[in-house]
């Protein structure tokens, strides 16, 4: 697949999601055989992801990522994600706290992070 047919399908992905009427989108909703390898979306977990030390780390694994979350995950989710980045306590936090909201996001992140590595690699 080309790069500009999958910028395409990309797009036209991101503009039906654009319409399904907002609120949390579940991440088994997407199949795992997605080709978001070459993404490039950007945001604040693929800033995160490359400002952080991890060794795997590239524009492309940090696109495809984000191109996960923006599947996924509303703005706010993804700006608690990216900050386990630089905090990584501050994920054991949320993961361990008894909050029915940190429940619930921790639920969705889970998720997001299980399609992330079926899609992302």
């Amino acid at each position: 697949m080309s790069s500009t047919t999958t910028l395409i399908a990309l797009a036209s992905l991101t503009f039906l999601l654009s319409c399904s009427g907002g609120g949390y989108k579940s991440a088994a909703r997407y199949s795992p055989n997605t080709s978001l390898a070459a993404a490039s979306a950007s945001g604040p977990i693929s800033r995160a992801c490359l400002m952080s030390d991890r060794k795997a780390r590239s524009r492309q694994l940090c696109g495809c990522i984000q191109a996960v979350a923006d599947m996924s995950l509303s703005a706010r989710d993804q700006s608690l994600a990216a900050s386990f980045y630089s905090n990584p306590q501050k994920a054991q936090d949320v993961r361990q706290s008894n909050s029915p909201n940190n429940e619930r996001f921790w639920q969705k992140y889970r998720e997001y992070a299980e399609t992330s590595e079926q899609i992302c690699g």
